[in-house]
């Protein structure tokens, strides 16, 4: 297969980006485990696996080439893999981008390691494993469950769908790919830009390898449109370090770049790492100028407020469900959005690719961040989504179109919020330890209803009128006061909790369906393009028209499989004319 044949060939980290890589997405060998015979049989020795595999497309999908929805929950892959000559005396690290839920690798029939956790990205140095050939056999096992004490998010644990829940992914479903680095070399950098004094913090992290009398040296360059704005060299002689940095620059009259949806300056950084003068490893990255605030119930982007128009995005694709199918469907989306005139998604119940985030970056894309949740109670779901949950916030920390923080969604996993201490004693762990590691963003618990803390009121409304809609909201002390159900159903604060002034934003209402003999949205259907016009302009209107609401979420972006409420078809085809959209939501 050659490059133009790989599916999803773009480099997939582009905020941490190094240009000795090799992709191995495409065709793999793939079986079915159904007995859970193959760690017994050593499958990872000789294992001959019959079927053929399109990564990072899983088993599931039509784009995998297999295209079988009923649930396995072991999986196997194998690949043969040659180490191009030019990286021969390298270290070589095997990345996923995601894999669900756990990962077993092994290089030539040797245990490698195993990884919990289907959301975020991971690597194993496999260096010791590959021999002096610097040829391979590479074996994952993916070992997968319906449990609800696992973050799953959509994906249903019953055989068939049901209500909002669809397909089940399982296994490798973002690319796969290795890197060569020398042994010292950068492990991460955590970058926090500080609006207000004009100046931008690097906390550098650098491998467990490094040997730090060996005289390293790290060169940090900053440019704005390749014009210089600041260079700093530090000497390297512990594993973590950390330097803040003015970034206005003394060379020419040039002032600070914010980001923002209209204006999305980013500024680059290259990182350089020295042994004697000898380049050991370099990384090109960027950095926002942009600040995220909460003020007098409104939240403020650069200081001044935003009015947030947001537009539910699920990112699933007809043929490739979770994966975006290509960097083009990534940007149609995008694209798409932007021009119905949304200023910013909530990614609901997933971890979104990093190639997204980036082009959200670029585009001035605002996004919510949201965790896949659990659906049990217990000890271990407790354990499995906060570790998963922090790796989530240290990846995606650095874009700066992430303005929103969102672990929890409608008490699911969380069911007895309302009274349980113990759930909600968790939730105010879940926002204490991420604003621990992020200071700069809003964090929301729970969206929807039941609130404990939390920096934003978030609330779930999917009445139909405009007229009823007004009537319902037009008293914020009825709606906040938790004497009443505001939605008909859900109280705004879980019991002992009382609002204090936060932001409020109603973060999920509309799905709208067009009438189907399949397929289900919120509410009555509308037969056609008029009456689904007038539905969406009332209530529309009616939430702008509430003074101390500031900004809105509509479900959603596109259908997803049995959920026909999106503004576009699964296939990304509008249901009305667009234009018509960015007007009533630009009204």
């Amino acid at each position: 297969m050659n490059l133009n044949q790989i599916p999803r060939k773009e480099y997939p980290r582009p905020h941490f980006n190094r240009g000795d890589w090799l992709n191995l997405n495409g065709e793999w060998n793939f079986a079915f485990d159904e007995a859970n015979l193959g760690e017994q049989e050593k499958w990872y020795e000789s294992k001959n696996l019959e079927k053929k595999i399109i990564v990072p497309f899983t088993y599931e999908t039509k784009a995998s080439g297999i295209g079988e929805e009923t649930f396995c929950a072991n999986i196997w892959y194998s690949k043969q893999v040659t180490v191009p000559k030019e990286y021969g005396d390298k270290q070589v690290i095997l990345h996923f981008q995601a894999a669900d839920y756990i990962t077993k690798v092994w290089v030539n029939g040797k245990f490698v390691g195993k990884h919990q956790g289907g959301q975020v990205a991971f690597s194993f140095n496999i260096t010791k494993f590959i021999g002096e050939k610097r040829e391979f056999t590479l074996v994952v096992k993916n070992e997968d469950s319906l449990s609800c004490h696992q973050p799953r998010g959509k994906q249903r644990w019953m055989d068939q769908n049901f209500g909002c829940w669809y397909v089940q992914t399982t296994g490798i479903w973002q690319t796969v790919w290795l890197e060569f680095l020398n042994e010292s070399h950068l492990d991460s950098v955590k970058i926090t830009p500080d609006m207000d004094t004009e100046s931008v913090e690097f906390s550098f992290n650098f491998a467990e390898e490094v040997d730090f009398n060996d005289n390293l040296t790290l060169k940090t360059e900053i440019t704005f449109d390749q014009l210089p704005i600041k260079s700093f060299s530090m000497d390297v002689n512990h594993q973590k370090h950390t330097t803040k940095v003015n970034i206005t620059s003394n060379h020419f009259d040039w002032k600070v770049m914010l980001w923002s949806p209209e204006h999305p300056n980013l500024y680059d950084v290259v990182f350089t790492l020295y042994r004697n003068g000898e380049v050991l490893d370099r990384v090109d990255s960027y950095f926002g100028m942009r600040k995220i605030s909460i003020e007098n119930g409104n939240v403020l982007l650069n200081n001044i407020p935003i009015y947030q128009r947001l537009l539910l995005d699920q990112g699933y694709w007809q043929d490739s469900h979770l994966t975006p199918p290509s960097e083009e469907a990534i940007l149609k989306d995008i694209d798409k959005a932007m021009e119905m005139g949304y200023n910013g998604v909530r990614k609901h119940m997933k971890v979104e690719d990093q190639r997204y985030l980036y082009w959200a970056d670029k585009k001035g894309l605002l996004v919510w961040s949201e965790m896949a949740a659990t659906y049990e109670f217990s000890d271990e779901a407790v354990k499995n989504f906060t570790e998963e949950w922090m790796e989530v916030v240290k990846q995606q920390y650095n874009h700066p179109s992430i303005i929103t923080w969102t672990p929890f969604n409608e008490s699911w996993g969380i069911k007895n919020i309302y009274t349980d201490e113990k759930q909600q004693q968790f939730t105010e762990g879940i926002y204490h330890i991420t604003k621990a590691f992020d200071s700069m963003r809003p964090v929301i618990v729970n969206d929807g209803w039941e609130h404990t803390v939390s920096d934003i009121l978030t609330l779930h409304d999917y009445v139909e009128s405009g007229e009823e809609f007004s009537e319902r909201y037009k008293k914020q002390e009825a709606i906040v006061g938790n004497k009443i159900a505001f939605n008909k159903h859900k109280h705004a604060m879980a019991q002992g909790y009382e609002y204090k002034g936060q932001p409020i934003i109603i973060s999920e209402y509309g799905g709208i369906a067009f009438c189907s003999e399949k397929g289900w949205g919120y509410g009555n259907q509308v037969k056609n393009g008029k009456e689904f016009l007038e539905r969406f302009e009332s209530i529309t209107q009616a939430i702008k028209d509430i003074d101390y609401i500031c900004g809105f979420c509509y479900t959603q972006i596109t259908d997803v499989q049995q959920e026909v409420n999106g503004l576009l078809t699964e296939d990304r085809r509008p249901k009305v004319e667009i234009k018509k959209i960015r007007e009533i939501n630009l009204k």
